[in-house]
């Protein structure tokens, strides 16, 4: 079969690699019909998070079931499908509670697997023509409608992105009436602020530099913000005064909830073109309203081997302002996305008309674009926010 293989730091290829085949009686095995380019791959593709040669890419899959192992009951071949980014096997303790991002049998020794992914287990990418689905009766989440229906961008961001940006409010605590500012518009950043809408946000603020990206946000219906024109916590403290704070609350001008969508290779505001990974956790930490919270959905990685920035560790660590958010009393809520919490209500959302996660698709291709769409993407140019595979 045919798949997008990491070759080396910002250097990726299609190559013929072994059919993905059903190996234990609780696999599936899926033909792909779309699969995305995500933020996260670009952390591989940019030599950062030790990637191997020869790693298929990719852990945004939808497709169709091809084949099944003799235990599987919930899916049969010909049933559309999306496959969540984190596997899990469904019956451990941590997934028995739904928290399936840290399930204790897909990766021996650790906990918590992704295709695709370094450090994340043995798992293939899914950008390919087949991928194999272990644990398939939990990891396979069924689907209406027919391949490259109007639903096929809307549904490979069940994959990660939208329940990533959904899960980004739920570790904020986003509720109705709140203000919310998210930092960093990449698909999750967008989506994040969708998901802030939807769940009855009173103004959600989207802070970028990159104008295809803010322009997103705002058909979103966010209010975007372009760091590069100013400090954007004063830009949104001045747009928060103009728009009228409630009676009584002149001293909460920031936001209630904040939202990290960009992790460890945020840009610095005073020169973009290079990184500063502290600068969104210090920006949201003066943002916040005393008792406000967080959610960091942005990653950080354990191992950066290419530290871009003197605030940077290869060990992952980073200096974070701890005090000042002590001092406000911020909840401040980290991790991994939980997939199933969300898939089967993002979805019905979709379907019921009130989501569309689709709009951040810019771009679409087959296998053999995903070099140029890789390079492309990691310099943010062309207008590119998400690009959609088709193999």
């Amino acid at each position: 079969m045919r798949a997008v293989v990491y070759e080396g730091e910002r250097r990726v290829a299609v190559r013929e690699v072994e059919d993905a085949v059903v190996e234990e009686e609780t696999d599936a095995l899926v033909r792909i019909t779309s699969s995305a380019l995500c933020g996260t791959d670009l952390h591989m593709y940019d030599g950062r998070t030790g990637a191997e040669p020869g790693l298929v890419l990719g852990h945004e899959p939808l497709g169709v079931v091809e084949a099944t192992g003799s235990a599987v009951t919930s899916v049969r071949p010909g049933d559309r499908v999306v496959l969540p980014t984190h596997l899990y096997c469904g019956t451990c303790p941590h997934c028995a509670q739904g928290l399936t991002a840290a399930c204790s049998r897909v990766r021996p020794g650790g906990f918590g697997a992704a295709y695709g992914y370094a450090g994340m287990g043995p798992y293939r990418g899914a950008q390919a023509e087949l991928l194999r689905v272990p644990f398939a009766d939990a990891n396979c989440v069924p689907l209406p409608g027919e391949p490259g229906d109007r639903f096929e961008d809307a549904f490979v961001l069940l994959a990660d992105a939208f329940v990533t940006g959904w899960h980004a409010t739920e570790l904020a605590g986003v509720g109705p009436g709140d203000s919310v500012a998210v930092f960093g518009a990449g698909t999750v950043g967008l989506l994040a602020a969708h998901s802030a809408l939807l769940r009855g946000a009173g103004e959600v603020y989207v802070v970028d530099h990159v104008p295809a990206r803010l322009a997103v946000a705002a058909e979103f219906g966010a209010v975007a913000v372009d760091f590069t024109a100013g400090d954007p916590v004063e830009q949104i403290r001045v747009h928060r005064r103009a728009r009228g704070l409630p009676p009584g609350e002149a001293g909460t001008g920031g936001v209630d909830r904040g939202i990290d969508a960009v992790g460890f290779q945020a840009r610095d505001r005073a020169d973009p073109a290079h990184e500063n990974p502290a600068q969104v956790v210090d920006d949201l930490a003066r943002l916040v309203n005393p008792t406000g919270s967080l959610g960091i959905a942005g990653v950080y990685a354990a191992k950066d081997l290419h530290p871009a920035a003197p605030a940077g560790h290869r060990d992952g660590s980073l200096r974070v302002p701890w005090a000042q958010l002590f001092d406000k009393g911020v909840r401040v809520g980290f991790g991994r996305t939980h997939d199933r919490r969300y898939t089967r209500l993002l979805r019905d959302l979709i379907l019921d008309g009130r989501a569309h996660p689709e709009r951040v698709v810019t771009h679409h291709g087959t296998l053999d674009d995903a070099p140029d769409f890789y390079a492309t993407f990691d310099r943010r140019e062309d207008g590119m926010v998400k690009a959609v595979l088709r193999p």
